[in-house]
């Protein structure tokens, strides 16, 4: 029970130092274009998180340009469109192609609702990187983390980034060893079966939350 407690409180300061960090290195998905060399799956998390505290703890951020940045380095640096479509696991199938576009934006809209808020509460926090290891046959590396925090125990944070035309991007995050990914694919599937098996109930509930979380 302390385990999941902690997951769940620890989900949106993953997060954070993720999204803070590619706030504050713009292009980061970006640098294979520029360069003919671009940063290993380790480099990347590293220089992201390195520039976390300075792009998010600013207290005149208003909360409105807070969740705009915070879209368009989602967008930039984690796979939304092959996370959100294996969230919804054999759903996808099922679900026409009116029900999967807005699924997606809000899959997206979720997220940054339930954790743009957090930004404005960092703490001290920091993440450390650990090594990087292949998965997968090489296109996929595994990024072990841990974040330090002040006055408790590290927690350990796995990044699954994946290399796509010379750019990484992260298609999931395991806190603790437990996948985010296939934490929200349980959830999402309960809320199917419970409320008549279609993808329109879930959507129902995603549009409730979005809503309601603005």
């Amino acid at each position: 029970m302390m385990r999941s407690r902690r997951y769940v409180l620890t989900r949106g300061l993953v997060l954070m130092l993720a999204l803070g960090a590619a706030l504050a290195f713009p292009g980061a998905g970006r640098l294979a274009a520029a360069s003919p060399a671009p940063p290993t799956a380790a480099a990347f998390i590293s220089s992201l998180s390195e520039q976390a505290i300075q792009a998010l703890t600013q207290p005149n951020i208003a909360s409105e340009e807070r969740e705009r940045r915070a879209r368009d380095l989602l967008r930039e640096n984690f796979a939304i469109a092959t996370i959100g479509q294996w969230v919804l696991g054999r759903y996808w199938r099922a679900a026409t192609p009116e029900e999967r576009d807005e699924y997606l934006k809000l899959f997206e809209s979720l997220i940054i609702v339930t954790y743009v808020d957090r930004f404005s509460r960092y703490a001290g926090e920091r993440l450390e990187v650990i090594g990087a290891r292949p998965i997968e046959g090489g296109k996929d590396e595994l990024v072990e983390t841990r974040i330090v925090r002040a006055g408790g125990n590290p927690v350990q944070v796995g990044w699954r980034v994946r290399n796509e035309d010379g750019r990484w991007q992260i298609v999931d995050v395991f806190v603790e060893g437990v996948s985010m990914g296939q934490t929200q694919r349980s959830e999402f599937a309960s809320v199917i079966q419970n409320r008549g098996g279609t993808v329109a109930a879930l959507l129902e509930e995603m549009r409730k939350r979005v809503k309601g979380s603005a």
